[in-house]
């Protein structure tokens, strides 16, 4: 089945009192349009059309950096230069991609919570033929505010009545729902979105009124019942958006859990939709997956921790850690309180400990840089120890230059290696040293001042001291 989407996207969102369009904004670290566009190319929609309006240059930014390298993902951008409604947004997408035929479903794109499956059902509801139209319907705990479908008995969509013109038992009686999606057959769509008017009092073309028109020539209207009502839940405001994250942070740890992972509080577990965790992993509270994060088996995450685009294998330890754009393999040690930088690369058994940052960086197996470090632009051989308080001087005030130090090297205590800076393998370095020149292989580096002792100078100081300001 050939199924074409088509996301509306172009609404001011003024509710969310926002400088940003409505659906760029974030549920668990990814915009919702991408929730929506996602959903239908995954519920078999070979093509997707998503109206633009306002903020359309950002709204374009967002799709084309997920979806404008990938092939097989036929998304493309309408814009609704005069938004006058649902039914003239369709309207303007049917006209300037040339779409006639196949089931056409339309879907808000602030709707993030629906699931692949129920858009391919959604689109096999009219592909048969059978109707000219579906509405998908939910049953809300708290129906207010929604439109009512009065059924007649064979399931078909007699009406919609909007809130507002619902009578006191039409109010209790119709439990059935409009969420605002609808699917259509293509070619009575094409053939009959120029008969949608404006006579209202906001002058606009809305998209339900299809459903009479289409009614009108003979077709039938159903309605596609979702059992699990959140699926039609939109965003209008930033309280609903908060309400939908949780929603959506419940159903993700559900299944990660149902998969074998161990989240201790799943309240306090924030996991983005893209990201995948191994089993007998544990997640610790307070802490965020976000974006393209994969993380493996037995490893332990947070509490506190924040991974972004991370990918990490088997049996880590992510402590208090922030990490972006990184990759950790295995039994890799971080934390606590550790910021790993895009570009840093920590191979097997390293470990970047206590108030450690790591910028551009690869650290050798085996390797450690246990406290108070800056690691920056340095390739790092195997069996490496950085003492605490050093760092790399990698920034001249104008250029980055690069820090090599080979294998089973080992860096006192408050070392500073002004780049570009080379240690050779086996190498130590003493504490305190300044390395401003290569340190050969296997030889000891010393960069530190002569210590000089000057007998009674303190008792000295403190009598001179007392004469000026009086003992304490």
């Amino acid at each position: 089945m050939s199924a074409t989407a088509i996301v509306l996207a172009a609404g001011e969102g003024t509710r969310m009192k926002s400088n940003h369009a409505k659906v760029s904004h974030q549920i668990l670290g990814k915009p919702m349009i991408s929730w929506v566009v996602d959903a239908a190319l995954a519920g078999g929609c070979d093509r997707v059309v998503v109206v633009v309006g306002s903020h359309a240059d950002e709204v374009r930014t967002i799709l084309d950096a997920r979806y404008g390298s990938r092939a097989e993902a036929h998304v493309e951008c309408v814009e609704q230069t005069e938004r006058l409604g649902t039914g003239h947004a369709v309207r303007v997408a049917l006209e300037a991609t040339g779409i006639d035929a196949g089931p056409v479903v339309v879907l808000n794109g602030d709707l993030p919570l629906v699931r692949p499956e129920t858009i391919e059902r959604f689109a096999a509801s009219v592909a048969d033929g059978g109707a000219a139209a579906s509405i998908l319907a939910i049953t809300p705990p708290d129906p207010f505010g929604y439109g009512r479908l009065e059924l007649d008995e064979t399931g078909a969509v007699i009406r919609n009545i909007e809130q507002k013109d619902c009578t006191p038992e039409q109010d209790k009686g119709l439990l059935e729902c409009n969420a605002g999606c609808y699917a259509f057959a293509g070619a009575l769509l094409a053939a009959h979105i120029g008969e949608v008017g404006c006579d209202n009092a906001q002058h606009e073309y809305y998209l339900p009124d299809m459903l009479e028109i289409l009614r009108s020539h003979g077709g039938r209207v159903a309605a596609m019942h979702v059992d699990d009502y959140t699926e039609g839940l939109g965003v209008n405001s930033r309280g609903q958006l908060a309400q939908l994250t949780c929603i959506a942070r419940d159903r993700i740890n559900a299944r990660l859990m149902a998969e074998g992972v161990s989240i201790i509080d799943p309240t306090q577990a924030w996991v983005g939709p893209d990201c995948t965790v191994g089993r007998d992993t544990v997640i610790w509270p307070q802490t965020f997956l976000i974006g393209d994060t994969h993380v493996g088996e037995d490893c332990q995450l947070g509490p506190q921790s924040r991974l972004t685009n991370v990918r990490a294998g088997d049996g880590c330890t992510i402590d208090e850690t922030v990490a972006i754009d990184c990759v950790l393999e295995n039994a890799v040690d971080c934390g606590p309180r550790a910021y790993l930088r895009p570009g840093t690369h920590m191979l097997n058994g390293s470990k970047a400990g206590t108030h450690v940052e790591i910028k551009k960086s690869t650290i050798g197996e085996g390797s450690k840089v246990p406290h108070l470090s800056y690691i920056g632009d340095t390739t790092m051989g195997s069996g490496v120890n950085i003492g605490a308080g050093s760092i790399t001087c990698n920034y001249d005030g104008v250029g980055k230059h690069k820090t090599v130090i080979g294998n089973d090297v080992f860096v006192g205590s408050d070392t500073m290696m002004v780049a570009p800076a080379e240690i050779g393998d086996g190498a130590l370095v003493a504490a305190g040293s300044v390395i401003t020149k290569p340190v050969p292989a296997d030889a000891l580096g010393v960069g530190r001042a002569r210590q000089t002792n000057i007998e009674g100078w303190a008792h000295k100081h403190r009598e001179a001291l007392e004469k000026k300001y009086g003992s304490k």
